[in-house]
């Protein structure tokens, strides 16, 4: 394990919880430059193909998974493993000396439906690409400003859940929140908000997070069956929203090439917004470049 990797197991402990459903500090810094996928110099303005990866075509073809086939696989599966690291669950991006990803996560819910909108505005004035992790009950409460994510071709939506629920065949919760019961609830969670940003996209997102991004290891195969690939993250950014400004900077400015970092877009009070906002300069000017999972995580 390396140190960043305990340094964000550390910061984990009532963290993603409060990202979602609770209250957090405040704090703030500024701006600067942007980045894009491959093939683009770090500084420069990233520009992101509009419209669905290729591998959304694909993954629209596939016959559709049903809920009682999911139930008849996996209902008497015994799970070995909980927490963030799965077998098959993504951590870190895969041949890079230079990317990292930004992802933001909208939970949705009591506490946790608010749009941070200087987050978002800072990322589009500097170009900065970002896959944002949006909650079916998020989706509802920002109708309006989810269609203008969805359009904006420098971000990728991805799963973040139903009811943003850890994801086990058990019921195991985290952070004090409950648990799916059984291989049916897992389904439900990932499918539900699946086929309403189906329905919204016009092709299905390739990347699922559980709410906590807690996890066993058969519900991480029944991500993989319906199509998504689940992806946890390497570097915590903002402690669920919970740090200040400065933490967010100190945490998100030591992201090493390769490093899928979690914060929150739904918690404008928070220090999210200015930590980001003076870290990304900071990576750049170290020679990284930020890139969407699409764009790096690729398809077999």
């Amino acid at each position: 394990m390396t140190a960043g990797r305990r340094a964000v197991l550390a910061v984990m402990a009532g963290g993603l919880l409060a990202g979602c459903t609770g209250t957090k500090n405040g704090g703030g810094t500024s701006a600067a430059s942007s980045s894009g996928p491959a093939g683009t110099g770090a500084g420069e303005a990233a520009t992101p193909t509009p419209g669905a990866h290729p591998s959304a075509a694909a993954s629209a073809a596939r016959p559709a998974v049903t809920r009682a086939e999911i139930v008849a696989r996996y209902g008497r599966s015994a799970p070995h493993t909980w927490g963030f690291d799965a077998p098959g669950v993504v951590h870190t991006l895969p041949h890079t000396t230079r990317d990292v990803a930004l992802t933001f996560d909208a939970c949705g819910g009591p506490g946790g439906s608010g749009y941070d909108r200087a987050l978002v505005d800072f990322l589009r004035a500097r170009h900065i690409p970002a896959t944002l992790f949006i909650n079916s009950r998020w989706i509802d409460a920002n109708p309006a400003e989810f269609h203008r994510l969805a359009a904006d071709p420098l971000f990728e939506i991805a799963n973040h859940g139903t009811r943003h629920r850890p994801l086990s065949v058990t019921g195991r919760s985290a952070y004090g929140i409950p648990g799916t019961r059984g291989a049916g609830e897992v389904y439900d969670e990932i499918a539900g908000n699946q086929a309403k940003l189906t329905r919204l996209l016009g092709a299905p997102p390739r990347f699922f997070r559980s709410g906590t991004a807690y996890c066993d290891d058969v519900a991480a195969r029944i991500v993989t069956d319906l199509g998504e690939r689940f992806v946890s993250f390497s570097v915590n950014g903002d402690g669920g929203a919970t740090f200040t400004a400065e933490q967010v900077h100190a945490t998100v400015a030591s992201a090493r090439a390769g490093s899928v970092v979690l914060c929150h877009m739904n918690h404008p009070e928070g220090g999210t917004a200015r930590g980001i906002a003076s870290a990304v300069p900071h990576l750049l000017a170290t020679g990284h470049r930020f890139v969407r999972l699409s764009d790096a995580l690729h398809w077999t």
